[in-house]
């Protein structure tokens, strides 16, 4: 057992002993030094909740606020961390015991990713230029503490689609484009992709798309598409009925890559990006070989406008791939020729 859970095993036993947790919990407050002050604030808060003194609502609150004090980078961040863990089986949430407001759990699990993320971004500009690399690395060994806020908001059990749609992800989304910051921006994108359900993604596919093109330059924005792509399209595979009729994923990815395209995107990320889609689409949906040939009308156009009449290079070899990925798989390549503007 580890030295934190003595402790609150030690202010368990205190309130076994009929010890009120309130005074605890002012007690504490009075420790000289601010980091182990509030690490204590938080043991004892984890057992003043359990012990229904108090609403689990109002104490959370007070210790996501409380934790403000601390503003050195990393320090906040592991302070935070430790807060995360000592609620996370005391939300309010459907089903427990410490409250059903799912708005009350959502806010503190909200407020603590705001605030841990703008300390983690906040690591990038303390110190000098020449530390920038190390700098870098750490916080990416770091990158986890930050998500572990958003794994734990898809673990809850009240989020449903329209509250996901309306409140959840919208402040999510709003935290990761106003960091305006590269590291930040690539992780958290790719860890709401990964850790919301398909479901989820399918009824908000507008807004993370739309969010993708206004992402600092740096971010590999292609990276981010394709891992959207290929677990919707092993999605839709897997469970066809499970896709909203109102949900027509290729036009909208179509729509926003296209989008992309006349963004800051070098043509071959675009024309890797057209790849993608038409893996995307002949991965779930091998009939819908009319998208593939829109898709090759896109490619043309762009490389008319980008004025070129020769690939060479990685822009050749995604080219190439383009062009085979149809005819690899149909099975009947003689479909893929006869398309309008395949040999056009």
């Amino acid at each position: 057992m580890c030295s934190s859970d003595l402790l609150e095993q030690y202010f368990c036993d205190e309130m076994a002993r009929g010890r009120r947790m309130v005074e605890l919990y002012e007690l504490v407050q009075h420790a000289g030094n601010i980091v182990p002050r509030l690490f204590l604030l938080i043991t004892v808060g984890s057992v003043y909740i359990k012990s229904r003194e108090a609403p689990a609502r109002d104490i959370l609150k007070d210790l996501v606020e409380m934790c403000r004090g601390v503003q050195q980078p990393m320090r906040g961040l592991f302070l935070r961390n430790y807060l995360l863990q000592c609620a996370r089986d005391k939300l309010p949430d459907v089903g427990s015991e410490y409250g059903n407001e799912v708005a009350d759990g959502v806010d503190f699990l909200m407020h603590n990713f705001a605030e841990m993320n703008k300390l983690w971004v906040r690591m990038q500009h303390q110190g000098p230029v020449r530390d920038r690399e190390r700098r870098e690395r750490e916080r990416l060994d770091l990158r986890i503490l930050v998500g572990t806020n958003l794994v734990r908001l898809s673990n809850m059990e009240g989020i449903d689609a329209e509250m996901y749609k309306a409140d959840v992800l919208p402040r999510i989304l709003e935290q990761v484009i106003s960091c305006k910051d590269t590291i930040a921006q690539q992780y958290l994108m790719e860890c709401i992709i990964q850790v919301f359900p398909d479901e989820l993604h399918l009824r908000t596919l507008d807004d993370l798309l739309a969010t993708c093109g206004q992402l600092q330059a740096g971010v590999d924005t292609k990276a981010i598409l394709v891992a959207l792509m290929n677990r919707l399209a092993a999605f839709a595979k897997a469970e066809p009925a499970a896709i909203p009729s109102d949900v027509d994923m290729l036009a909208i990815f179509h729509s926003h890559v296209s989008t992309l395209k006349d963004g800051n995107l070098d043509l071959t990320a675009i024309l890797d990006l057209q790849v993608a889609l038409v893996n995307f689409a002949l991965g779930f949906a091998p009939d819908r070989l009319d998208f593939v040939d829109q898709t090759l009308v896109s490619v043309a156009e762009t490389l008319v406008n980008a004025k070129v009449t020769t690939l060479t290079g990685k822009a050749g070899d995604a080219m190439v791939s383009l062009l085979k990925t149809p005819m690899l798989s149909n099975g009947n390549p003689l479909t893929i020729l006869a398309l309008p503007n395949y040999g056009g």
